[in-house]
């Protein structure tokens, strides 16, 4: 990478991480803590956990459409201002919907499009991918974090510090975007990071992709509802004070990550992915059952293990199959839909976990959740094994119009190309490819 696509990369990362750690540093603790604001019912609390995901869901592509009219870099700085703002509605609410209302809020600020299309206007088509790696393993790496630091926070300084500590990280992405992130010398459209109105009709007429969609729809609900309760269960079945709810969250994020890496190395060396998927969503239809069903302190901590074990391969796992089976030149539009869905699912998570919350007690809202899981495993067993193929997008910005034709013939007789899609206007080839492709003959083809 150069220089300026090293900062771009760190930089847009970093925000995307702080964003993302105040979300998230919420959900571990906000159940603990809600029946300290007016008004608080266990579903009022389930839709203050969950509300962000409906907002952002929704105006991801108001902001990517407003980002392409006035600019990458002004947009973000609004919608972080925008989530500023929530954050301190939250830190000042005496009522739980007040609370709600800064979530919200919270969510319009929706700049993960922008982002992403910043991102893209910072890189070579070569290193692209390459850069949304990082941004995307920076998300992850804010999750782990803020499971364990928000209750320390949270138990010692309350919950409204943790409103205003994001709100002051929101500021801390301003000066990020502001001073650090590099200005792009142009903007324009890429198919392969933003989200095209014109082709959603057929991302949503492949059934595949809605069944991916589906996914991680009924992942980040379990994942908003099952943090409803399991938080109220630490604390007042397992008698574990919130200060100390980081010894259990930290090993068991480490034990995770080691129960993942065998998923990952018999999912992808062994190409078996398909197989390690049903066993990652069979894990969690356990995980669930074992909470529904745990009497003891162990039995919850092995089932939390195996649950974030699956759900880390999965959280991976679904984006990377969505880019390996979308059309190379509508990936955008499939990865922006998906992670719509994502959204939208931990709404519907956060509002079912409330709900259910209040029509029994912890074991029917694990109980519910398992029998949900087990709808996507039904589901997961029609989907077809995707092939193992590749994104590769190639400028061709100096190329004239009868050599680009040139280029479409050549390329498609390449070793290893299953797909290529070119884009005049854009000057951008998109192709799939597999392990065997000739990227040699590729180079010498574009030279010649």
């Amino acid at each position: 990478m150069l220089e300026t696509e090293k900062r771009a990369a760190f930089s847009l990362a970093l925000v995307y991480a702080l964003r993302m750690l105040g979300l998230f540093m919420i959900l571990p603790v906000f159940s603990l803590h809600a029946d300290d604001y007016a008004g608080a019912t266990p579903v009022l609390i389930g839709l203050a956990i969950g509300i962000y995901g409906l907002t952002q869901g929704l105006f991801q592509l108001p902001f990517g459409y407003l980002s392409d009219r006035f600019g990458r870099k002004i947009v973000i700085v609004g919608g972080l201002l925008i989530f500023c703002g929530g954050s301190i509605v939250a830190a000042e609410a005496d009522s739980i919907n007040e609370v709600i209302a800064g979530r919200a809020l919270q969510g319009l600020g929706a700049i993960a499009a922008a982002v992403m299309a910043l991102a893209a206007d910072l890189t070579r088509e070569e290193v692209r991918i390459r850069i949304m790696a990082i941004i995307g393993m920076s998300i992850g790496a804010s999750f782990m974090i803020s499971m364990v630091i928000g209750p320390v926070i949270a138990a010692e300084f309350g919950l409204r510090i943790l409103f205003w500590m994001t709100a002051g990280l929101a500021v801390l992405g301003i000066l990020v975007i502001v001073f650090i992130t590099p200005d792009p010398p142009s903007q324009s459209f890429h198919r392969d990071t933003q989200l095209s109105i014109q082709d959603i009709g057929r991302i949503i007429g492949d059934v595949e992709l809605l069944k991916l969609g589906f996914g991680v729809f009924v992942l980040h609900l379990v994942l908003a509802a099952t943090f409803v309760v399991f938080p109220l269960v630490l604390q007042r079945s397992l008698m574990i004070e919130e200060a100390l709810h980081w010894q259990t969250y930290l090993p068991v994020f480490v034990l995770s990550v080691v129960l993942l890496l065998p998923m990952v190395i018999v999912a992808e060396k062994f190409k078996k992915a398909h197989g390690v998927f049903l066993s990652a969503v069979s894990m969690l239809v356990l995980a669930e059952l074992g909470l529904t069903f745990s009497n003891s302190y162990l039995s919850a901590f092995i089932m939390l293990v195996l649950f974030f074990g699956a759900f880390n391969f999965l959280e991976a796992m679904l984006p990377a199959t969505v880019a390996r089976i979308a059309p190379a030149d509508m990936k955008g539009t499939a990865m922006g839909l998906f992670s719509s869905a994502q959204f939208i699912g931990a709404f519907a998570g956060g509002l079912l976990g409330g709900l259910l919350l209040a029509a029994g007690d912890y074991s029917t809202t694990f109980a519910w959740l398992a029998g949900i899981l087990c709808s996507w495993f039904a589901v997961a067993l029609t989907m077809k094994t995707p092939k193992y193929l590749q994104s590769k997008i190639v400028s061709l910005k100096d190329l004239g119009q009868d050599q680009i034709d040139r280029f479409v013939d050549g390329a498609s007789s390449i070793a290893g190309v299953h797909e290529v899609s070119v884009y005049a206007i854009d000057r951008v080839a998109y192709l799939k490819v597999d392990k065997s492709f000739d990227d040699e003959a590729l180079q010498a083809l574009i030279a010649s």
